[in-house]
């Protein structure tokens, strides 16, 4: 790798990590980052949304003993640069130069889509490193056939998987090097199964978790297709894509690319590496999952188009990298749709107006809650340290928090310290493991969205004690939070555990 090379990828390193930084100091949490930070408190072998290594990144965060936004995203910064690094090395190995390395990394800096995702503290930001740092060993060892590029592939498998479900189609894109003479023959000379007996072995506490958890992966997939996957065309699904990975990338670099998989001659590397995206591709595509799992397919389809370009046209036309750059630095204005680099009162100002949308009762339709979520969370605090001040000495000393939605109950745990608060607990998701066993305390703080009548079952007296209201939020459910108090619960939480096992998701 020559200076200049080191330079450039420098560069975006920084760039990157700039970006993000930013982003940090104007955010607040994403609901789900709540529950994921929550996960570091309660290690386990797996947890109902989502494999165990969330959890052991979070307890590693949770060491801090820090509700800052910047301590909960040091892994999600660092998976985003080591992103930024491999795909650049996927460049290379692939026989791209400088330009072409230039035009992917800036790809993905103005993609939004790239931006949101790789700023969270979610398995996706990890999902996608992994599926990269496979895809860089898939690469070399169709190149080598070398066994230590095989172990690594292997390593990485691992933990993907043990980082999101959705590397299942990375896994069946890999059977692509079983339907070619060259890498079939290296498998076998190999002793491939080894490496699938490994993976086998490092994945199944995972596996003996859900069978001992009755499998929610599948009770929260069926509730992901009734609420959201079935709502949505795989047409329309592929034409969000194109848009939140930035137009110009799909239009510079993702046809393009696609163009060189298909009319490439070297069958001993490209046409490999091209059934294998195609494979993972189709499965997703006929699954119609959610856009975000696409964004790894994207990351590994576009060195390719990057490799196009800088050999069709710059080869000859070196001077052809400065108005592509031009066009690839207008679609820098997309990046504050994805990730908050501007203020809140910014944000209103100058991207809101292109998003507007209404919904009745709300002034505005922010779609993503880390860009209001900071002041939502201290109003919320607040009036829950109000109401459980209201209560007698004797309650307070055994009351707990219901959070409705695992995130409230996530942000209560987070937050509620400094408020003096006492511990929530949750029946929805992940929480619903780590829900306490026998009688439940006399006095409970419910807090929820607007859910009507929702507590009275379970308890003798339920009673509205505040209304908070949220003037940002994209769906009229979230308008509103409610604080009730609740007393005389009819049951114990084994018993409501029992009533809310087939509903953890909802």
């Amino acid at each position: 790798m020559s200076l200049q090379t080191k330079i450039i990828i420098l560069f975006f390193c920084l760039l990157k990590l700039t970006l993000h930084l930013i982003a940090d100091s104007h955010s607040g949490f994403q609901g789900d980052e709540l529950l994921h930070i929550e996960a570091g408190k309660h290690l386990a072998f797996g947890y109902m949304e989502f494999p165990p290594l969330i959890g052991v990144l979070a307890f590693i965060q949770n060491l801090f003993q820090s509700n800052s936004v910047f301590v909960h995203h040091l892994f999600s910064h660092l998976a985003s640069i080591l992103i930024i690094v491999y795909v650049a090395k996927i460049t290379l190995e692939l026989g791209g130069k400088n330009k072409a390395i230039f035009l992917v990394l800036l790809a993905i800096i103005i993609a939004p889509s790239f931006g949101r995702s790789q700023q969270l503290f979610q398995p996706v930001v990890f999902s996608q490193l992994f599926c990269i740092l496979g895809f860089y060993q898939l690469i070399k060892f169709v190149k080598y056939l070398d066994r230590k590029s095989l172990w690594y592939l292997t390593l990485f498998c691992i933990l993907g998987f043990s980082t999101k479900y959705d590397t299942i189609f990375f896994l069946f894109g890999l059977s692509s090097l079983l339907l070619f003479k060259r890498t079939r023959d290296a498998l076998l000379k190999n002793k491939f199964w080894y490496n699938i007996l490994v993976f086998l072995l490092c994945i199944t506490p995972n596996i003996i978790w859900q069978y001992a958890n009755d499998f929610p992966l599948f009770q929260m997939t069926e509730r992901l297709y009734e609420t959201q996957l079935d709502h949505i065309t795989r047409l329309q699904n592929l034409i969000d894509l194109l848009i939140s990975i930035n137009p110009i990338t799909s239009l510079f670099l993702v046809i393009p690319a696609i163009w060189y998989l298909f009319f490439n001659k070297d069958k001993n590397v490209v046409t490999i590496l091209a059934v294998a995206i195609g494979l993972s591709f189709l499965l997703l595509f006929y699954k119609n999952g959610k856009g975000y799992y696409f964004y790894p397919i994207i990351l590994t389809l576009i060195p390719f188009g990057a490799i196009f370009l800088e050999n069709t046209f710059m080869t000859k036309k070196k001077w052809a990298i400065y108005p592509i750059t031009i066009i690839f630095l207008f679609g820098a204005i997309l990046i504050p749709f994805g990730m908050p680099v501007y203020s809140f009162d910014r944000y209103l100002d100058k991207v809101y107006p292109f998003e507007a949308k209404e919904i009745e009762g709300g002034e505005f339709v922010v779609k993503y809650d880390e860009y209001y979520s900071q002041e939502k969370w201290k109003t919320t605090m607040q009036e829950l340290a109000l109401a459980y001040q209201s209560l007698s000495e004797n309650e307070k000393q055994y009351c707990s928090i219901w959070g409705k939605h695992y995130g409230q109950a996530g942000a209560v745990n987070l937050y509620g310290e400094g408020y003096h608060l006492p511990k929530a607990f949750s029946f929805h998701g992940s929480f619903y493991s780590w829900v306490p066993n026998g009688k439940m305390p006399n006095t409970i703080i419910a807090l929820s969205y607007q859910v009507g009548d929702f507590f009275d079952p379970y308890f003798q007296s339920v009673t509205l004690v505040k209304t908070i209201y949220n003037p940002y939020v994209a769906n009229e459910e979230e308008l509103y939070q409610n604080i009730y108090i609740c007393k005389n619960p009819k049951q114990d939480f084994n018993r409501m555990k029992e009533l809310f096992s087939r509903r953890i998701f909802e």
